[in-house]
Parts: structure tokens; sequence; C-alpha cells
């Protein structure tokens, strides 16, 4: 499959369930999505666990969006004891409105299943298990919005750092890779080892820094940066300069991994590789959710041929 028909299969796919699953509060973000994957891997021989992964980062967009914009904190309890079971028979718990997504989201991953060689599909299955991890990630963040709870610092850092999907997508982007990726690099990263976390942290405090800039929504839950700030009475500018000491000692996580683990080596350079993409993402504007930042490097990529 070559480069420019990847982002095409992926534009059919995503035309069809966005209509189909009809959440219109959503963000429509494939090219953006795909751009991410792209980031990760882009050689020709990982074009179907490209593509997995990108429909993996788009039912994590449609979910976040449904826990932070739309659902109640019953419909987000319910959502997330639905994904928990994973079982078509739980569909009817749901409101009306999550019912398509979550029949489109257990068929997606069953065809993967299929699509995926016999020796590996348990592939599915952990990133199926990092999915749900991530689901309930939401419910505690829409618990704790609920409740007005105020976490500390530590606390809100801990969490959000799962909550943004890093982690998550450090498992998924391991399917369909091949021989390569042994099952116990499959349980390593689905332990959430420390570079996993690191690339966590790093996407949520640049994102929080690239928000916080932008101005806060209301409804969000408190950032990383207004935790800071409430917990030791400082101004932003003191709060925003101590999150970028942190983000420099999580690359420096990142960078020990090379080191560290081997034998995980392949799976290390993807998620360093997705740790890169921050900072395209993340430098400066949310570029996911403002997407026009983003234009110039998706024509020079996708849609402009290089001058030979």
């Amino acid at each position: 499959m070559s480069i420019q028909r990847s982002p095409s299969s992926c534009s059919w796919w995503w035309r069809d369930l966005y209509t189909c699953v009809g959440l219109n509060y959503a963000r429509d973000r494939l090219v953006e999505g795909y751009l991410w994957c792209y980031a990760i891997y882009h050689e020709k021989e990982f074009a179907f666990s490209r593509i997995f992964l990108t429909k993996q980062l788009m039912l994590i967009s449609l979910m976040d969006d449904t826990y932070d914009a739309r659902a109640t904190i019953e419909e987000c309890r319910q959502l997330n004891a639905t994904i928990q079971r994973w079982d078509e028979r739980a569909t009817s718990l749901l409101p009306d409105y999550l019912k398509r997504f979550y029949t489109e989201l257990l068929r997606i991953f069953k065809d993967a299943t299929s699509e995926v060689a016999i020796c590996d599909t348990y592939h599915v299955a952990y990133a199926r298990k990092a999915f749900q991890d991530l689901s309930a990630y939401y419910l505690q963040e829409a618990e704790w919005l609920h409740q007005n709870h105020k976490p500390s610092f530590k606390d809100h850092l801990s969490l959000s750092a799962m909550s943004i999907g890093s982690p998550t997508i450090c498992v998924g982007l391991m399917v369909g890779m091949g021989d390569p990726v042994t099952r116990e690099a499959f349980e390593w990263a689905a332990g959430y080892p420390k570079v996993a976390i690191a690339c966590g942290k790093i996407a949520r405090l640049m994102d929080d820094i690239a928000a916080f800039k932008g101005g806060k929504a209301k409804g969000d839950m408190a950032s990383s940066i207004e935790c800071y700030m409430v917990e030791h009475s400082v101004t932003s500018e003191v709060a925003i300069s101590k999150i970028l000491s942190l983000l420099e000692d999580e690359w420096r996580t990142l960078n020990q991994a090379h080191f560290e683990h081997h034998s995980h080596l392949l799976v290390v350079q993807r998620i360093i590789n997705f740790a890169n993409s921050m900072l395209v993402f993340y430098a400066g504007k949310d570029a996911y959710t403002f997407s026009i930042n983003l234009k110039e490097t998706v024509e020079s990529l996708f849609v402009k041929p290089i001058p030979m």
C-alpha cells in the first residue's frame, strides 16, 4: 500500500464511521490522526499497523470528546461499564446516542483480530485492554470534575498522563508489527513502563501549556498548571517554568530507555518517535484541536510532490 493510498483508505473508513455513529460534537480529525501515526512509523511494511493505529486514535478521540463534552456523569459511568464488559449484549445499557459508537468499537477491534496473522491475534487483545484502561481514566477525571475535586499536582499528573492517551497508544502501536515484536514486548508495554509514562507526561504537560496560553474552556478539569499554581501559591509564569523543567526530566527518561531496554529497542524507538511528534502537535498551540496549524505540514507530506 503506497503512502498516498493509506490516507485515502483511512478517509473512506472514517467518513463511514463518523456518519454512522453520529457523534457530531466530536472533533473530525482524521488527517491529523493519520499524520500522528505516520510520525511513529512511515515505513511501507508497517502500513497495516499504521492504519489500525489511526483507527485506534480516532476511536480514542471520539471517546475523549464524549467524556469531556457531551456525556453526563451517569452516562460516563454507563459507557465505562459497557467498555469494561466488551460485550455486544451490554449495548442496551447505553443511551441511544452512544449505542452505534459502542457497536462500531467492538466491530473494529474484532475485524482487526481477523486481519492480523493467526499467531498475532493476541496483539489486539493487549490493545483492547489498554483501551479499556483509558476509559477508566476518563471516568476518573469525570468523577473528579463532577465532585469538584481539586487534586494535588502530583495526583493530577499521575492521572492525566494516562488519560492523555499516549500510554494507550504505546501499546496499540505494536499491533501487526510481526515477529520482531514479541509477547514479552506486549507484556512490558501493557505494564506502562517508565518510557510510556514519560511519553504521557510529555504529551500532557505540553498540551496543558498550549491550552493554558490559548485559554481554558469552561467546564474543563483544572490543568496541571492551575493545580501547581494553587498548590504552591505561585503565578502562571512560575508554574510554567517548573513544568518546563519537569519536561526536561521526561525527555531524559526517554533517552535512557535506549540503553535500558535493548530487547525492546524496536518498540522503544516507536515510542520515542511518538514523543517527538508532540513537538509538532503541541509546540505553542494544540494543533490537533486547532488543526489549521498543521496545514503546511500535511500538504508537504501527502499532497505536494517532492521536487526532483
